[in-house]
């Protein structure tokens, strides 16, 4: 169904905005959202199949008006893809009430507005699928510095989960997908938020900061064009995944998140076994 419309928030740079590219060039229709529309049309020429438009991701009446301007362009939209988002870097003690609530704002409810305002459309329709782009900080949060963002990511699979339940009789899917390191420019100083108050006796952390962004940035093992080719690809498949993991990096740390719950659950099964009435 190559007339499918996708709406892409976060498109203007990263797997977002290849993705509306890559979609394109195969004959879909593109709802791409920015908070800088410049940017977007900057990137991608005018065509008749694409739609850029201007959101804000934490307003509501932002996103719902982008929304209904989708639909009235094209009528319809057939899957959302929630990118919009950003990296906070920092730990627990150190981040502000503040940057940690602009990042949930950003990552988790951002996206809720989102699915929020299309479910009705995607309801009446009887079809609809989401992506829902976590990380694969959404399956394991062992990364110093990244707990502020692997819990905004951790909120996103939980209640993808709970939504894909939700949806289920209505005909619409809805898929966790958790990225490993792929080459864009999520690490760039431009896009990644450092603490505003670093605690120096962190010094772990700041060594894994620097790490990210100067040996793993532009050396990342993903390649952004391959993942949009498989989320086209798994969006025309016949069984719409609940997780999909993106990255050879991403199968090894799912892997041993996998391999060490297990173990933890045969290890303690006698206290876990021990609790019921």
């Amino acid at each position: 169904m190559k007339n499918k419309t996708w709406f892409i928030t976060g498109a203007s740079q990263g797997i977002g905005l290849i993705l509306a590219q890559s979609l394109l060039s195969a004959g879909y229709n593109v709802i791409a959202t920015s908070r800088n529309i410049g940017s977007l049309q900057a990137k991608i020429d005018p065509q008749a199949a694409f739609l850029p438009l201007e959101m804000q991701i934490t307003n509501e009446e932002s996103v719902q008006a982008a929304i209904e301007k989708g639909i009235a362009t094209f009528g319809t939209i057939d899957v959302l893809v929630n990118n919009a988002g950003y990296g906070q870097v920092g730990t627990l003690e150190e981040l502000s009430a503040a940057e940690v609530q602009r990042n949930f704002d950003v990552n988790v409810f951002g996206a809720l507005h989102v699915i929020r305002h299309l479910l009705p459309h995607m309801r009446a329709n009887g079809h609809g699928q989401i992506y829902n782009i976590a990380s694969i900080g959404a399956y394991t949060g062992e990364f110093a510095g990244w707990g502020i963002y692997c819990a905004t990511k951790f909120a996103m699979a939980g209640f993808t989960e709970s939504l894909a339940m939700e949806v289920k009789e209505f005909g619409i899917s809805a898929t966790i997908v958790y990225p490993g390191y792929f080459r864009t420019n999520f690490l760039a100083s431009t896009s990644m938020s450092l603490p505003a108050n670093p605690i120096a006796a962190y010094t772990t952390v700041r060594a894994s900061e620097t790490m990210h962004q100067h040996d793993i940035n532009g050396n990342q093992p993903g390649d952004p064009s391959k993942a949009a080719n498989v989320l086209i690809a798994v969006s025309n498949s016949q069984h719409i995944p609940l997780h999909l993991f993106l990255g050879s990096d991403a199968y090894g740390m799912a892997t041993n998140k996998a391999n060490s719950v297990m173990a933890a659950l045969e290890e303690h099964k006698a206290y876990t076994l021990a609790t019921d009435f």
